[in-house]
């Protein structure tokens, strides 16, 4: 018994040593983010108002390794990332709103003061240098190098560093992210998610999706679905980073009991954010309206048998081959229980075709508008 008191007070220390780590790791990720930020800033000032050229950068960055060689990450390529990084983020704002955060874009922020005055170089540390705003230290610096790399939308951009702050991403994860074209897919969601009677009905769009990748699976062609349910449990860390953290897996193939029957849900997860059960239905054919039936009485023993009283109504989510909108629409206007329909892919889609459906659909609600 002592012994366990011991080990527990023994865990106590531990946590704290992590915790006061960590913390750490956040304050030393936020002051090399600030640094850089400023140097972008001082740069961008030097060469918009013409006193310094290309020639003076390398100068500058050849001098720093000569004056103090244990400094590194300011070679030319970087110094240069540092400028694109200020200049990508300098001249938006982020409003916090109750669907998610909007952004804004503001004119292009001046320097308030000259770093140079009446031919005297100002000797203080530059206290005109901005601060970098709190929503961009959540990523490390690797993070930004890849999505300023990989993106040229601001709006993309915001995108991705606000889901990967939520989502706490790896580098790698974002990566995958990005190249299944999320950002697209989940303005496409926007449109085609239709508004469910659910009490967080106005997360729906951010939190589901109207298309799925599931590259990972590798799957040979023909599959059936216990191939496709079976190939999501086996890669069940990279299905929910499709997903998103908050849901967590209950069981597959989970079994109600109605009258003195079996029937088995195939996957069953649990929403934090949402607090509800979310059944999943796996279908490697089109989407019929007759899949519905069998979701909502699903949903229907959910509810009454396995819900907790503090619970949510529990969701359905319907995942197609393909599906047709229009169909979709038409099945779901009347449908009382709050259940989606998806559809998925096995291999990347082409980011080429999802912005070309991306911009058209832009095109119809100028339009409308």
């Amino acid at each position: 018994m002592q012994d366990d008191l011991q080990i527990h007070h023994f865990q106590q220390l531990y946590d704290l040593i992590k915790l006061a780590r960590s913390r750490s790791l956040v304050v030393v990720n936020r002051e090399h983010l600030n640094l850089f930020w400023q140097v972008g800033a001082f740069i961008e000032a030097k060469l918009s108002e013409g006193s310094w050229g290309d020639k003076v950068v390398d100068q500058f960055s050849e001098w720093l390794k000569q004056m103090d060689p244990s400094v590194k990450n300011f070679d030319r390529r970087n110094i240069y990332r540092m400028r694109a990084f200020f200049l990508a983020y300098s001249s938006i704002q982020v409003k916090p709103g109750k669907g998610g955060a909007a952004i804004e874009v503001l004119e292009k922020p001046q320097l308030q003061d000259t770093l140079e005055q009446a031919g005297q170089i100002v000797v203080s540390l530059n206290p005109q240098l901005p601060e970098i705003p709190k929503w961009l230290c959540q990523l490390s610096w690797t993070h930004h190098i890849y999505i300023l790399s990989a993106t040229k939308d601001p709006e993309e951009r915001m995108f991705y560093i606000l889901l990967a702050a939520r989502e706490k991403y790896t580098v790698k994860e974002l990566k995958r992210q990005v190249q299944s074209s999320l950002y697209e897919r989940q303005k496409l969601s926007n449109k085609n998610i239709l508004k469910l009677n659910h009490p967080h009905a106005d997360k729906m769009s951010i939190i589901f999706r109207d298309r799925y990748v599931f590259e990972f699976l590798d799957l040979p062609e023909p599959f059936n679905e216990h191939d496709l349910k079976k190939g999501l449990i086996g890669k069940l860390k990279k299905f929910i980073l499709e997903l998103g953290r908050d849901f967590i897996f209950i069981g597959e193939e989970y079994r109600i009991i109605v009258g003195v029957k079996d029937f088995f849900i195939d996957l069953l997860f649990y929403h934090r954010d949402l607090q509800c059960l979310i059944a999943f239905e796996l279908k490697t054919v089109a989407f019929e309206p007759e899949h519905l039936g069998k979701l909502n009485f699903y949903l229907e023993a959910l509810d009454r048998d396995v819900k907790k009283p503090h619970e949510h109504p529990s969701i359905g989510v319907l995942l197609c081959k393909t599906k047709d909108n229009t169909e979709v629409e038409y099945a779901l206007s009347r449908n009382i229980s709050p259940a989606l329909v998806a559809e998925y892919q096995t291999k990347l889609i082409d980011k080429g075709v999802l912005k070309k459906l991306l911009s058209e659909w832009t095109e119809d609600l100028d339009d409308d508008g």
